[in-house]
């Protein structure tokens, strides 16, 4: 058996504020919560703060 290579963590590429998290992946799950990681950000929060964050994007005007 040979031993699997650890994963190598990327340099967050944008800072936890400005990121949208268009890309990310569960990391912890009880009965009630399920948790998730932004592979760009590196920002973990609840899946359903996700959600809230895409509504609340959608209500707010373009501002110019």
């Amino acid at each position: 058996m040979t031993p699997s290579q650890p994963t190598q963590s990327s340099p967050k590429k944008v800072s936890p504020e400005l990121c949208k998290h268009p890309q990310v992946q569960i990391v912890s799950r009880d009965e009630e919560t399920e948790y998730v990681e932004c592979q760009e950000c590196g920002e973990v929060f609840e899946s359903s703060e996700l959600r809230d964050m895409a509504i609340e994007e959608k209500k707010e005007p373009d501002e110019e």
